[in-house]
């Protein structure tokens, strides 16, 4: 290969497992499944099931805890997270940027909790030369809040465009990038942080239109018809063996007892017309690399931020008080007169630049198809993403399916054995921490076992027996896999074990069947938990009672 490979790494907000069409949707997404044809899917890729922590994870190796990203971007110190990404770690966009690399970073951030001034936390100051997006979290797709030029207020840029959205604006800055880049022999470094599909459900009207209809079966059928085509595609071969059908979340109504089923079906609607058109986007970064000549040379990885989201909203029941602790709201004037409405009611039909809603848990548990619960949780519902990674000229297979478990800090490793550069153990003048992740390459060229690149080896307690051991915690939910177990804690219950080869949904907790199992695997989480710095989810909740706040602020 005459050329270090160009580096496109693609995020979506908040996307559940079987959401895209080649993990067994019904939603259109052609190019994001071209990406899947011409090269290679992960059944178990994990992600850390929060926004923040998950974007912390991706660029650093870390996880998030050590970071300084641990729950989401506010500094709860003394008591929790200083919520910024601290001098402690590099980014792939600083080891890539010192490799010769342009770097680019389209879309959402998330990984300062100062987001009025320029700092050490913003991305300009952590290795990308090029920046355009919102450094905050969800936001309005036709007025975005913070949306950012490099380190210069953009948000005119939005307001006095009558055809913004910002997805779209995502995709375009991308591929100007990629055409910037013209005839130069320096590769590329380019970062797409969709919010897509994220709350609030806004899309465009011509995209809704494509959806209308498809959803009037409701969430017991269309959920039965994922797991079939999952079932078909051999994604999850074995791992479905104790599971008839896929029942729904015991919380939520039959399809057929639901009420106001034209206002639901609307709501995924216009969810998967987000999906669609972040798929549109994709398929223009694509062209843009090939007439640049760069596509077969590219290394492309798509993967979503955590899994689907239930939250409902106003987060706190009342839409007064989630405006009050929402101030971009206030500001918000949509541009067809009317005035904002927030809320998951019916009376608010979403989709149009004056609502602010959220599709809810019923839809969230069909985005999830075949798992349980959701973003937030480290059950499969929270940590379970799709991967998809396209690289012809790496000698990668077309239609492949990778079985392996990987997570998040896998992702860094990869990419930098793909470009041949070695992870640095100083950076800056500061030293680095190891990396705790190990490259997949080799797994993806069938040569077996996955292997640690140079300089990456993780302390002993990340790799305590020839598997690839996995640790997750977030906000007191709690998770460890090595090989075929699975033991998982949803706060503050006790811990459950699953068999991952024969029961990925989590339906069977054999946890008293085999003892010795759960307390090796408890042992070696807490291990890590006290290396990487995990602040225990009490101490969190008790600083903040203190000052008098609720255990949902706390988690944000």
């Amino acid at each position: 290969m005459s050329r270090k490979p160009d580096i496109v790494l693609v995020m979506a907000d908040d996307m559940g497992y079987s959401d895209i069409g080649c993990y067994g949707s019904e939603i259109d997404t052609p190019h994001i499944d071209r990406l899947a044809k011409e090269g290679a899917r992960f059944s178990q890729f994990y992600n850390t099931a929060r926004c923040s922590p998950s974007r912390a994870s991706l660029l650093t190796g870390l996880h998030p805890h050590q970071t300084g990203v641990g729950i989401l971007t506010k500094d709860d110190r003394p008591h929790g997270y200083r919520g910024s990404l601290n001098d402690n770690c590099a980014t792939l966009a600083e080891i890539l940027s010192d490799a010769g690399y342009a770097t680019c970073l389209s879309g959402k951030w998330h990984l300062a909790s100062n987001t009025k001034a320029p700092n050490g936390a913003w991305p300009t100051e952590r290795g990308f030369e090029r920046f355009y997006g919102t450094l905050a979290g969800s936001c309005s797709y036709f007025q975005p809040a913070t949306l950012t030029r490099n380190e210069t207020p953009a948000e005119a840029e939005a307001t006095q465009d009558p055809g913004y959205y910002y997805t779209d604006a995502i995709s375009r800055e991308a591929c100007a990038f990629v055409r910037d880049q013209g005839d130069s022999d320096d590769p590329l470094f380019l970062y797409v942080a969709y919010t897509a599909p994220h709350w609030p459900l806004q899309a465009l009207e011509e995209d809704i239109a494509k959806f209308r209809g498809r959803y009037d079966a409701g969430w017991d059928a269309l959920r039965q018809q994922r797991l079939e085509r999952l079932r078909e595609s051999g994604l999850l071969a074995g791992s479905l063996d104790s599971l008839a059908d896929c029942p729904r979340d015991p919380g939520e109504p039959a399809w057929e007892q639901a009420d106001h089923k034209a206002w639901e079906a609307r709501r995924m609607e216009v969810y998967a017309a987000q999906l669609h058109r972040m798929d549109q986007g994709i398929g223009q970064i694509l062209d843009a690399l090939d007439a640049a000549g760069r596509l077969d040379n590219t290394l492309v990885i798509f993967l979503s931020d955590n899994g689907a989201c239930a939250e409902v909203l106003p987060l706190d029941g009342s839409a007064e008080a989630f405006k009050k602790r929402r101030p971009d709201l206030d500001r918000l004037k949509p541009r067809n007169g009317n005035e904002l409405q927030v809320g998951n009611e019916p009376s608010i039909n979403p989709g149009t630049e004056d609502t602010f809603a959220s599709y809810g848990r019923a839809w969230a548990n069909l985005s999830n198809t075949p798992f349980r619960l959701y973003k937030r949780w480290t059950h499969e519902g929270g940590i379970s993403t799709p991967l998809i990674i396209r690289w012809p000229a790496g000698h990668l297979p077309a239609g492949a399916i990778v079985r392996g478990p990987f997570q998040l800090t896998d992702i860094l490793p990869t990419v930098l054995e793909a470009a041949q550069v070695t992870y640095p153990r100083q950076l800056g003048g500061r030293d680095l921490p190891a990396c705790e992740g190990v490259s997949f390459l080799p797994s993806l060229r069938g040569q077996g076992a996955p292997a640690a690149t140079t300089g990456t080896t993780p302390p002993t307690d990340s790799a305590t027996s020839a598997c690839h051991t996995l640790f997750w915690e977030h906000t007191g939910n709690a998770a460890v896999r090595r090989g075929r177990w699975k033991l998982v804690r949803e706060y503050p219950k006790p811990w459950e074990l699953y068999d991952m080869d024969t029961d990925r949904a989590e339906t069977r907790d054999l946890a008293s069947v085999h003892p010795d199992t759960v307390r090796e695997l408890a042992d070696a989480w807490q291990v890590w938990a006290d290396r990487v710095g995990v602040v225990p989810w009490d101490q969190v909740l008790a600083g903040y009672r203190a000052l008098g706040k609720s255990e949902e602020e706390a988690a944000g």
